[in-house]
């Protein structure tokens, strides 16, 4: 009887349990999806290190599962404890036909398990199709080859899921005992006449609070900005993140106060059609969830930040390894080691070498290179950054103490850097015997550099001075890296005294001499070690160093750092989403519940359907979109301060197609809660029509 009774209920609450399903659904597609990488990683053709960096990504993204769980397991018993509200006239009438309350238990029991199954089975078979797609998407973004892809089902994955959404329901089951245990028969029948008690707020003392509020969300926005250089330790940013929540509740808090009073003063607006119903219900529901409020705006300000700048390191990544990777080899070794017994002879001589002639007497094929490029860099303590900076220094050392301003200035001929920059496809320079050039692509040194040569661009070195042929540092390098981050180089002209003494170093570009990705990977191994090769022989027995970079393994392991921070932010940012979306939907549809009667009045005082329909989505639109709003100004000085920690690997110029990524993602997921939540909500109040 008591199945048939729950399967009974279920059918005439189906309305009721749409966001609660929508909410669980989601929630296993997703844990699903992002669980069920490993399937495919086996058949993605990638080189080790990638096959390793998508381990890491997957070992990753369980412990985040973790967490993940926690939050799903809070807002599915917050979901169902709004289903039990709903229904607690209900549940005393059974108290009265003599049901007691354990077997009250066991209909929620049964709904429960019911509804979880549904759920689960839905949103697996949604997760199962939709990481097909996100396989792909990884497979894209690691650079794989993907030709023996195939339709792949996660049977750890599936378990996985079930497991942990097992233990969900079973604390919902707990949960759900535990509330009707406490249930008194006279509170269940008058659930619907119990009203809210609101306390009217000083019109006053809310203005007051209001500016209070906006003046510490000010000056939080102002340290994340302008006073971004003092927040260098956890210890600085954790008093900015506390002003910004403390902020945001008492914006909250006073807005409910003095919202009815401004729109009171425009007649024109309170007055037309239903309006005053709809703002004294929205100063009410305001009124009674201001923590609320503030937990969902701080939620989807998480949101919006985590997603856009993800995006916006991913894109600047991807983007720049296609400036800064122009060739697939830069090696570089120390010149001219001096003599002491902590160096062995070999490698005294070997640093007198060329790298050519280095590469060859240890036994390296340099038939494997071509398009090869040898040159070397100078510096000497005659010319540091305190040198280079020396107009702004005063302003600088204040601005920024830890810098290491005695770094001596890395120093190359004209016509050197020229061989370097047409290969590389880079502009070429030309000086005259009193000129230079500082080459500088990383932004934060080059404004500090800009600002130092408008003051003052006079240099000496070897006892003659230099002038600067342009105002500002010109974009160059000669290291490869994953991202622009050369902090200066100064270009001089072939006239320019450097002894051999000054040489620091010497540097090659090369391609590789090979015509398929098959034979690039095999010179690939012989240059970084990988393979054992009389090279490498030589250079352990005499212990020589020769540092350098290869194009293929900076590209995957920016690419495997870009990737693996976009499906963590893109993991937890829908995340939050949902979470935010469905305890709004549920506020909502709380209040639309409490407030049939009312609805029920306007029908009675001649307000038709459209009427009410429509005082009803102006609610429900105002609801959705105040912590919105706030949530999206927070984002706005938010991103700007992570771009400013990210400044090296991310550039605000891909700020705008992610924000419009981000903006697509949140108008997705929070627009169909807000519909289910409009349409939900239409349908309770009708029950009273």
């Amino acid at each position: 009887m008591l199945f048939k009774l729950s399967i009974k209920n279920m059918r005439k609450t189906i309305k009721d349990f749409a966001i609660y399903f929508l909410t669980l659904v989601l929630g296993v597609a997703i844990f699903y999806m992002f669980n069920s990488l490993d399937s495919q990683e086996a058949m993605m053709q990638v080189s080790s290190s990638t096959r390793e960096l998508i381990k890491l990504m997957i070992t990753m993204l369980g412990f985040v599962s973790v967490f993940v769980a926690i939050i799903l397991g809070l807002l599915i018993v917050y979901a169902n404890n709004f289903l039990i509200n709903r229904r607690k006239k209900e549940f005393g009438t059974y108290m009265m036909l003599g049901m007691s309350k354990g077997q009250i238990s066991r209909i929620l029991l049964i709904e429960t398990i019911f509804v979880g199954i549904i759920s689960l089975i839905v949103g697996l078979v949604i997760g199962v199709f939709a990481s097909q797609f996100m396989s792909v998407l990884v497979g894209k973004l690691f650079a794989a080859d993907m030709s023996k892809f195939e339709f792949v089902f996660s049977k750890d994955a599936c378990i996985k899921t079930c497991i942990y959404f097992a233990v969900m329901y079973i604390a919902v089951m707990i949960f759900n005992t535990f509330t009707i245990s406490r249930y008194k028969l006279i509170n269940l029948l008058n659930a619907s006449k119990k009203n809210e008690q609101i306390k009217i707020k000083n019109l006053w003392v809310c203005i007051l609070v209001f500016i209070i509020g906006a003046v510490i969300l000010g000056y939080a926005y102002y340290k994340v900005t302008g006073g971004v250089s003092e927040l260098s330790t956890a210890e600085a940013i954790l008093p900015v993140i506390l002003m910004g929540i403390v902020g945001t509740i008492l914006i909250f808090w006073s807005v409910s106060g003095f919202i009815l009073k401004l729109v009171q003063l425009r007649k024109n607006i309170y007055l037309k059609d239903v309006n005053m119903f709809v703002l004294r219900q929205l100063h009410n529901k305001i009124n009674t969830t201001v923590v609320s409020m503030s937990v969902i705006c701080l939620m989807l300000f998480m949101t919006i930040t985590i997603l856009s700048s993800a995006l916006s390191l991913n894109n600047t990544m991807r983007k720049d390894l296609e400036d800064t990777t122009p060739v697939d080899l830069n090696l570089y070794k120390t010149a001219n080691l001096p003599e002491n017994e902590k160096m062995s002879k070999a490698q005294i001589e070997d640093s007198r070498k060329t790298m050519v002639q280095s590469l060859e007497d240890n036994g390296f094929d340099m038939n494997k290179l071509k398009d090869v490029v040898e040159i070397p860099v100078y510096a000497t303590n005659e010319l540091t950054w305190k040198d280079t900076l020396s107009p702004i220094y005063a302003e600088v050392k204040q601005q920024f103490p830890n810098l290491l301003y005695e770094t001596a200035e890395e120093i190359i001929k004209v016509s050197d850097y020229n061989k370097v920059a047409r290969l590389y496809g880079n502009t070429e320079y030309q000086l005259n015997d009193d000129e230079y050039v500082i080459l500088c692509d990383f932004d934060n040194m080059k404004n500090l550099r800009n600002k130092a040569l408008k003051a003052d661009s006079t240099i000496t070195i070897a006892g003659k001075e230099y002038k600067s042929k342009y105002d500002e540092c010109q974009n160059g390098y000669i290291y490869m890296a994953g991202s622009h981050i050369n902090n200066g180089i100064v270009l001089v002209p072939d006239s320019c005294n450097l002894t051999e003494d000054m040489k620091e170093e010497t540097f090659l570009a090369a391609n590789y001499n090979a015509t398929t990705e098959e034979e690039k990977e095999e010179i690939e191994k012989i240059c970084t070690g990988e393979t054992e090769t009389e090279f490498s022989k030589n250079l352990n027995e005499k212990d020589i160093t020769i540092d350098g970079m290869t194009k293929i393994a900076i590209i995957e392991s920016s690419l495997g750092v870009s990737t693996i921070v976009l499906f963590i932010a893109i993991y937890l940012g829908i995340i939050f989403l949902i979470a935010s979306s469905a305890i709004l939907a549920l506020k909502q549809l709380t209040e639309s519940s409490d407030n049939k009667q009312r609805y029920a009045i306007l029908r009675k005082i001649g307000a038709d359907e459209k009427m009410i329909n429509g005082a009803l989505f102006k609610q429900i639109g105002i609801f959705f979109l105040m912590p919105l709003i706030l949530a999206i100004i927070h984002s706005i000085f938010g991103i700007q301060f992570v771009m400013t920690m990210m400044s090296v690997l991310a550039d605000a110029k891909e700020l705008l197609p992610s924000a419009i990524a981000t903006a697509v993602i949140i108008g997705v997921i929070y627009g169909a809660y807000f519909m289910a939540t409009y349409l939900g909500s239409k349908n309770i109040i009708k029950e009273e029509e």
